[in-house]
């Protein structure tokens, strides 16, 4: 399941947000039936994980961690401490949690974004300020990506 493109959407009157519908139908062929919305480490957003994706993310933490290593339990603390568990309703929509909302200075205009496995939630004037110039996305692709040997493009019809 890849999540791909963006969305501009308001919150309603109880900070409810329409998942686009796109987002929706790959949800319902997986199958997902619940999500984790979590404080983005590195970016001023919020990240919705399928409850799969999450999982997979606590799976790999747990075999990263030592539960006896008072740092790698302090870790785990601060990084399960910005997370809320939010299910879709009948009308397609989650619930943003206000804690959560206020920690990336979301309000009415929202930007929701496709990063893959994951779908992020932004506040849609901070969104449209993030980024990369394209000379710069340019040279990171290159740093990133221009020393492999493999073309990553699947050219199969």
């Amino acid at each position: 399941m890849s999540f791909v493109g963006n969305y501009t959407v308001k919150t309603d009157a109880k900070n409810r947000i329409a998942i686009p519908s796109s987002f929706r139908k790959l949800l319902a062929k997986s199958e997902e039936s619940g999500f984790v919305l979590q404080k983005d480490i590195y970016q001023n957003c919020l990240v919705l994980y399928p409850l799969s994706a999450w999982n997979a993310q606590l799976e790999h933490l747990r075999k990263s961690l030592n539960p006896y290593n008072p740092k790698h339990k302090r870790f785990k603390s601060q990084f399960l401490r910005d997370t809320a568990e939010v299910s879709l309703d009948s009308g397609g929509r989650i619930l943003l949690p206000k804690r959560l909302m206020d920690l990336v200075s979301i309000n009415k205009e929202i930007e929701i974004s496709g990063a893959d496995t994951t779908i992020e939630i932004w506040n849609k004037s901070e969104y449209d300020n993030y980024g990369l110039e394209s000379e710069e996305f340019a040279s990171l692709t290159e740093e990133i990506l221009g020393g492999s040997n493999e073309i990553p493009i699947n050219n199969e019809s």
